[in-house]
């Protein structure tokens, strides 16, 4: 008999085949060679059951048949793959023995148990584990296929998250929509993220800025000028701080004291995917999801980058060698000036900055693999030359400086210079674009810190020689609120689970203990987007009316612990020990129980909520039932996706962007009718006066159907139809040649532009 090897993903899948089976015979759904049968999931082809599956009362939202907390977990197959799951069994019985393929993570390990559950298959598993999927690595996989045994404990840790998710957000957002008669969805993560973001809002609207005057002065000292900045308490009064200008000003002074040491400046750590959507949201203003998408597609498509959803920054011994053969191989492509200037020599098992096998767990950071680029989007050459820049600059030596601190004095009053004269570039040639050319004045980080000048040109004072004061003003100045988040800074708050810690190690100690995973991040950001919690202003995230009032009620309830970051995060903490055999799954979702009723009973003596607090957020009314929401892989349960007191079926179980995410409201309040069509734009369409919009138009997104064409009202029911189909049924036209027949159909997914196609004269 055969072995059957089961992938992740269709691409994956054939990719595989190509290395193990080059010649095996194409059948549609799978590939089948002498030794192998390779087919393939489609992301989840299972999920957990809605609650209307262990009782019909489930259909209807009733606060009274609160919690609801199933024995056993049922798994029902997704009813848009479930041909896809039938093959697989089939294809099992041919077989003696099966290989999991899915992704090397916990995800993927969640994927694969759930069709080994339903479809009870008794065969005896081996575990393909690699970190790219390049010819080599996937022969050197199966060369070394490991026991499914090793990977039993993060199998539990993956169901410990999906039901801790399922009980918490089902059950918390039922109580809180029942209660309040308004739709509100809750989630183990998206909350406390929500939560994050709502108290950065408060803080930016509670600020009360302060104006200061901050004096700075230019000194000449022969051919020498520099800047310095008056120390001293902060001060206020714009009288005293003119007057202190004029004092200095055309006056003589000294240098009372004057430092220089020498510093380096090592490069960046190798990316993990939080760092890289970060850099990828600060430089290209990708969301995290459209960077997540990116960095697939060359990991699983274009074979040019090693496995993204990773959260370390290292690598181990075993790397080094590959490494090196990346760098040769860079030589000749389009990196060839930066690869050949490139010191393999610094890339070595001792240099504890790249090599770190402590630091690495199921992953390494991301890498450039050894195939070379072809063709790619320039969204794609954007995120590839991330890395690819990043990987190089640990074959450099440290950007070298000579940091000057200067101290003046001028009438007793005292003025400080910091300047940070380049000596050597180092690995800041392989920053992209301007940030590889010669440094510029530096910002200041806040109104507390001294600014520092950088400059290219060699730099000195003499101590024993008078300078001359030329210029002194006081310009007024006023202390800044906290900045809002863009989807970077979120990223980073939610690795450390809101600390905001700017030193690497204790960053690096928080890792497993952050608000969700590398590969779940992306999909809790859509979500709070999808349900209509908060939304984009250009790079900048807001929270919505119905975002503020979600938080405010949890928060009432006396269930802060619901929007808290840091027990969140102990979560997630928790459920990596239990992946590595050092906690029991068992204990964990005993606790996650007795949380969620604890949810329920404060939410049963809340008082209930003004309708007024919702507003902008209306319900359509004598519309009771709804779809009860969606799971997106490795995030919340969307049990809030459901209508008060909601009847409807259940949600399939698939991502946010999927129909049941359409009945949630959409940023402004309004209803999210489906996610627009345009490619990479991840906003949602909404209904206007004249048209069917994207919520994303500030970010440039021109998306809209018009309510009104070719003499017919597109109803959302036709709206539907030409998003699924393409085309709407058909229609009778009139027209001055005669009456005839057609369809309405989308002619251009990017601007929604529409035509006729006629079917009749």
């Amino acid at each position: 008999m055969k072995t059957l090897v089961i992938a992740e993903k269709p691409d994956m899948g054939r990719t595989i085949a190509a290395v193990i089976e080059p010649r095996a015979k194409n059948n549609r759904s799978y590939l089948e060679g002498e030794q192998y049968i390779i087919t393939w999931a489609i992301g989840h082809l299972l999920g957990l059951a809605e609650p209307d599956a262990y009782d019909d009362k489930y259909k209807k939202w009733n606060f009274y048949d609160l919690p609801i907390m199933p024995e056993q977990f049922k798994i029902v197959p997704n009813p848009k793959t479930k041909d896809q799951l039938k093959t697989i069994g089939e294809l099992a019985k041919r077989c003696d023995a099966v290989v999991n393929a899915c992704d090397a993570g916990r995800e993927g390990q969640y994927i694969f148990a759930l069709i080994q559950q339903r479809l009870k298959l008794m065969q005896p598993v081996k575990r393909l584990w690699i970190s790219d999927l390049t010819s080599e690595s996937i022969a050197k996989g199966f060369a070394e296929l490991r026991s499914s045994e090793e990977f039993a404990n993060l199998t539990k840790a993956a169901r410990a998250r999906s039901e801790a998710d399922w009980l918490v957000g089902m059950n918390a957002s039922r109580a809180f929509t029942t209660k309040h008669n308004t739709l509100l969805s809750v989630g183990r993560v998206q909350t406390p993220v929500l939560a994050l973001i709502y108290d950065r809002q408060k803080e930016i609207e509670s600020f009360d800025s302060l104006t200061y005057y901050e004096i700075k002065a230019e000194f000449e000292q022969d051919e020498r000028c520099y800047i310095g900045t008056w120390q001293g308490d902060r001060l206020t009064d714009a009288e005293k701080a003119r007057s202190l200008a004029d004092k200095v000003r055309g006056k003589q002074g000294q240098v009372v004291e004057y430092e220089v040491k020498e510093t380096k400046e090592y490069p960046y750590k190798l990316y993990d995917l939080t760092l890289l959507q970060r850099d990828a949201n600060a430089k290209f203003g990708y969301s995290a999801k459209k960077t997540l998408d990116l960095a697939q597609a060359l990991y699983e498509r274009h074979k040019l980058i090693t496995y993204p959803r990773t959260n370390s920054n290292y690598v181990t011994e075993q790397n080094i060698e590959g490494m090196h053969k990346t760098l040769h191989m860079l030589k000749s492509t389009d990196y060839k000036e930066l690869a050949e200037g490139g010191n393999q020599k610094l890339v070595h098992v001792n240099n504890k900055s790249v090599c770190n096998p402590t630091r690495v767990e199921d992953h390494h950071a991301i890498l450039p693999t050894l195939r070379r680029p072809g063709t790619l989007s320039k969204e794609e050459g954007n995120i590839y030359d991330l890395v690819v820049r990043r990987f190089l600059s640990h074959f450099y030596p440290a950007a070298e400086y000579k940091q000057h601190t200067v101290m003046t004095e001028v009438e007793k009053e005292l003025f400080k210079t910091n300047v940070k004269e380049l000596l050597s570039l180092g690995w800041k040639v392989c920053l992209p674009g301007d940030d590889s050319k010669s440094p510029k004045r530096g910002k200041k980080k806040d109104e507390e810190e001294d600014p520092e000048e950088e400059v290219s040109e060699p730099f000195s004072v003499d101590r024993d020689k008078p300078v001359l004061c030329k210029e002194a003003e006081a310009k007024e100045k006023a202390t800044q609120p906290p900045k809002p988040y863009t989807e970077g800074t979120l990223l980073k708050a939610m690795e450390s689970a809101g600390k905001q810690l700017e030193n690497d190690e204790l960053r690096e100690a928080m890792k497993d203990a952050g608000l969700g995973t590398p590969a779940t991040r992306a999909a809790t950001i859509e979500r709070l987007k999808s349900v209509g919690y908060i939304t984009m202003q250009g790079k900048r995230i807001t929270v919505t009316q119905k975002g503020r009032t979600a938080i405010e009620l949890i928060r009432h309830a006396g269930v802060e612990l619901l929007t808290s970051p840091e027990m969140t995060g102990q979560w997630e903490r928790r459920l990596y020990q239990i992946s590595k055999g050092e906690a029991t799954s068992e204990k964990f979702m005993e606790n996650v129980k007795k949380f969620t009723i604890s949810i329920i009973e404060k939410v049963r003596v809340q008082k209930k909520a003004d309708a007024s607090r919702f507003a902008g957020e209306p319900e359509e009314k004598g519309k009771r039932g709804s779809r009860t929401g969606s799971r997106s892989k490795g995030g919340d349960t969307a049990a809030g996706d459901a209508s008060r007191r909601g009847s409807g079926a259940s949600g399939s179980g698939r991502t946010a962007g999927g129909p049941a995410a359409g009945q949630a409201a959409g940023p402004g309040g309004f209803e999210a009718l489906a996610p627009c069509p345009r490619s990479g734009c991840g906003g949602q369409l909404i209904e206007g006066r004249k048209g069917y919009g994207c919520t994303h138009y500030k970010q440039g997104c021109g998306f809209v159907i018009w309510k009104e064409y070719a003499g017919k009202k597109i109803s959302r029911t036709m709206l539907q139809s030409l998003l699924e189909k393409g085309h709407t049924q058909i229609l009778s036209f009139k027209h001055s040649d005669g009456d005839y027949k057609g369809r309405i159909t989308l002619l251009d997914h990017e601007s929604g532009k529409l035509s006729v196609e006629r079917t009749e004269g």
